[in-house]
């Protein structure tokens, strides 16, 4: 009796307790403020009429050590590091009742949870989770919830875009603006605040692993591109964040994962060509939030480094959002770089360095309790922490999350995301493609003319290259067999045969120690050479899968991996035409390829309307207009072989004079930079360049008509670079400085204008100034930097 007279007295304490907290959280929602430290007054920081600098220090000043330091972590989101889908009773006894900064990928779909789909669904899953961080801390700071989207927004079914690379490969400016624009926008009704992409590293070694996740080698294409990514997403309300910052992309031989370290770059090297599309996009879009790279430049890690992270990103280029490291940025310190003598003192080193937020898979606390633990004790000043915690308020008052914290219409979610999105996705799809041979134009393929048509090759039925990480999961996804099935019909008879896995039993090492064919590897290739001699057309789809190429997955050869090349061989035996479609995430040295296969096509890593996009440009309903983003070499022997390049530096040896020792190397790029053909052609014309004779600091206006000759519609991208003829020190042999993708139809003409400005001739002088020199300049305009159409020059005085 007494016991039951216990739990009903406990139990109405509880209901009152809890009416009382009800009571106390309606509260805080005032007309057209939030009461969130809940003391029933509005305070600078509540009031959303006030300046946000003003905001920040308001409540930096009411913030204990406990709720800063919990503002310095990122809590990595369900089945990562989080284990509940929604807040829990426990939550309170979590690190983070104090708050956090940010939680990474929550509900995205990447680990299966019931809240990824419908959209409104996780839309409403978001705002439980911010109604718990305001309501039940103390102060109320609002959650920044951050995912990735380089390829498309990283969530169950988001709309996809192709592999970085590939978008790069579109050299289209307002096509990555709008591609942009709906990731930002699907975040955004999904719940997030945060997206991490661009990726602004540069493709300098093929060999990398994640060139796949790079929009190309060269620093203006890709500051081009990143502008325009980060101008989109921002443009929606929602933060984009710059990755990976910096000189990440060229580990020593191109070798990858946590051996990625030890990059040989020149300091000019680095400013001129790793650090530029930072400063530029910095400069010119003012992203969010930067990531921040676990590798070393010059015996100093990154993450670790005040130069890096505050005077050039934040005193030079004028960065004012937050910093967020990559995973293990922190730990490597002590770990891989071995410059901190504990796990402690490297927290301390990137605190001071200007780190303000820790990424990794690890529970939160693994850094909030040393950085507590250093601030306490004296090892870690105040003013350090406060200028830290600084930027990651600041970022969460410029988003709103102080006005308007909760996802408005949670249903508007399910008309948003990936809603009217197919045409844009095939389009991109289209614009992404890359013709690379096309002798005697067997292509377009005539269906009239073909009875029977053989699709072979492992990547014609591979379906992991077009859901990768770090964009949209769980898509449905047809083959590019498929997508030439679903456009012949029943116009002719389409046979597939697989002639050989993606890769061999003994790869990687078999290419270096081959190995004979095996009988069932010998049976496949004969099947399909059966099949081909049956056939009027091959249509041989080959390359990489997911598995080959991507984050920690470099490579030590560049050619077709397996039986691929045997296959091809085989193929190309029979006599029939055939048309080599490449679907891979890096450049590949196809020189057999390229001297007899009569057409190549890059395909990238496309998205799901790739196979569409393909068949379409295979049977003549698109012409192709892409172009290379990123040079293809003739041999691994050649690396580093790419653009822009010093003088002479590319060039072959003396085989004559005093110095000459004969030919004994392969010269020469297979694909240079800028490259691709197009079913029509193009006419240059009627160079333009004013003032002929200009300032330092004036703008030269460049102009040229671009006229199509050919018989069929096309897009041409009109590409512009200059040649600093005299300078005072060694520059690049020629620069890209502006690009323009037109479409024209048959006999029409347009003229394409672009504009040189003091920052587009400027070099690092021998004093490591940014300066521009007088001299003459030529202007080149062409189709491809190996390719120019018309040639003009002006003087600076």
């Amino acid at each position: 009796m007494k016991h039951q007279k216990l739990t009903k007295v406990l139990f109405l304490i509880f209901v009152g307790i809890s009416f009382s907290a009800i009571a106390q959280n309606k509260k805080i929602y005032q007309k057209g403020w939030i009461d969130f430290n809940k003391n029933g007054q509005k305070d600078i920081f509540e009031d959303p009429k006030a300046e946000i600098n003003a905001r920040v220090e308001d409540l930096l000043r009411q913030m204990n050590v406990n709720e800063k330091t919990a503002q310095c972590a990122t809590l990595y989101g369900y089945k990562r590091v989080l284990k509940d889908e929604l807040p829990t009773p426990g939550w309170k006894n979590e690190v983070w009742k104090d708050g956090i900064a940010n939680i990474d990928e929550q509900l995205n779909g990447l680990k299966p949870t019931q809240y990824s789909y419908p959209y409104s669904k996780h839309a409403e899953a978001i705002n439980t989770i911010q109604k718990w961080f305001i309501e039940e801390t103390r102060l109320g700071i609002p959650v920044d919830f951050t995912n990735e989207g380089i390829h498309g927004l990283n969530h169950e079914k988001a709309t996809p875009l192709p592999s970085p690379i590939a978008i790069g490969s579109t050299w289209n400016k307002n096509l990555v603006r709008q591609a942009g624009e709906i990731v930002g926008r699907e975040g955004k009704a999904l719940g997030y605040t945060n997206i991490y992409a661009p990726i602004l590293d540069l493709a300098r070694d093929p060999r990398w692993g994640r060139v796949v996740e790079c929009y190309g080698e060269d620093p203006f294409l890709v500051s081009e591109l990143g502008i325009q990514m980060v101008k989109g997403i921002q443009s929606k309300g929602v933060a984009s964040t710059l990755k990976h910052y910096v000189v990440y992309s060229v580990p020593k031989g191109g070798r990858d994962g946590r051996v990625r370290t030890d990059p040989h770059v020149a300091p000019r090297e680095l400013h001129q060509m790793h650090l530029y599309p930072f400063k530029r996009v910095i400069g010119e879009a003012h992203p969010k939030g930067v990531m921040s790279s676990y590798n070393d430049w010059d015996g100093i890690p990154v993450s670790g480094s005040y130069y890096f992270l505050t005077e050039l990103l934040r005193k030079e280029y004028g960065f004012t959002g937050y910093v967020v490291s990559d995973s293990e940025a922190v730990e490597f310190l002590h770990r891989k770089h071995h410059v901190a003598e504990d796990y402690k003192e490297g927290v301390r080193q990137v605190a001071e360095a200007g780190l303000n937020v820790r990424t990794h898979f690890t529970p939160p606390q693994d850094y909030i309790l040393p950085l507590r633990e250093l601030v306490n004790n004296g090892e870690l000043s105040m003013a350090t922490l406060d200028r830290n915690v600084r930027d990651v308020l600041r970022v969460k008052f410029e988003l709103g999350l102080f006005d308007e914290p909760y996802v408005k219409d949670t249903n508007a979610a399910d008309k948003i995301v990936a809603n009217d999105t197919k045409d844009f996705v095939l389009q991109m799809a289209k614009e992404s493609l890359v013709l690379l041979k096309n002798e005697n134009n067997i292509l377009p393929l005539n269906l009239n003319k073909l009875d029977n048509i053989l699709v072979t090759g492992p990547l014609a039925v591979d379906k992991s290259v077009y859901v990768s990480r770090y964009g949209p999961q769980n898509l449905e996804v047809k083959s590019v067999l498929e997508g030439i099935q679903n456009y012949i019909g029943t116009k002719a008879n389409v046979d597939f045969s697989l002639g050989c896995e993606v890769v061999d039993e003994a790869w990687p090492e078999s290419e270096i120690i081959p190995i004979p064919l095996s009988d069932q590897e010998q049976q496949m290739i004969d099947d399909a050479v059966a099949k081909a001699q049956k056939s009027d057309m091959i249509i041989a789809v080959m390359g990489e899968d997911e598995e080959r190429c991507g984050e920690s997955r470099s490579r030590t050869s560049l050619g077709l991996p397996g039986r691929q090349f045997q296959l091809l061989q085989a193929l190309k035996a029979t006599g029939k035409p055939i048309v080599l479609v490449l679907i891979n995430g890096r450049p590949l040295t196809i020189n057999w390829e390229n001297q007899y296969i009569p057409a190549i096509v890059e395909a990238w890593f496309p998205n799901t309307e790739g196979p569409n996009a393909i068949a379409q440009t295979l049977f003549g309903d698109y012409n192709p207009g892409g172009k290379l983003p990123i040079t293809f070499p003739r041999s691994v022997g050649q690396l580093e072989l790419n653009f822009p390049y010093k003088p002479s530096s590319q060039v072959g040896q003396s085989s004559s004079g005093p110095n000459g020792t004969g030919k004994t190397s392969v010269v020469g790029e297979l694909y240079p930079f800028g490259y691709g053909l197009s079913y029509t052609q193009f006419a240059y014309k009627n160079l333009k360049i004013t003032p002929e004779t200009a300032k330092t600091q004036q703008q030269i206006e460049v102009s040229v008509d671009v006229t199509n000759t050919g018989k069929v519609k096309g897009d041409e991208v009109v590409q512009l670079y200059f040649k600093d003829l005299v300078s005072s020190v060694i520059v690049y042999e020629i620069q890209l400085r502006g690009f323009e993708r037109i479409t024209l139809n048959p006999g029409e003409t347009k003229t394409v204008h672009f504009t040189l400005k003091p920052e587009d001739l400027q070099l690092l002088d021998r004093d490591m100034n940014w300066t521009v020199e007088p001299g003459e300049f030529e202007v080149l305009i062409g189709s491809s930097s190996a390719d120019i159409r018309a040639k003009g020059s002006f003087k600076l005085l």
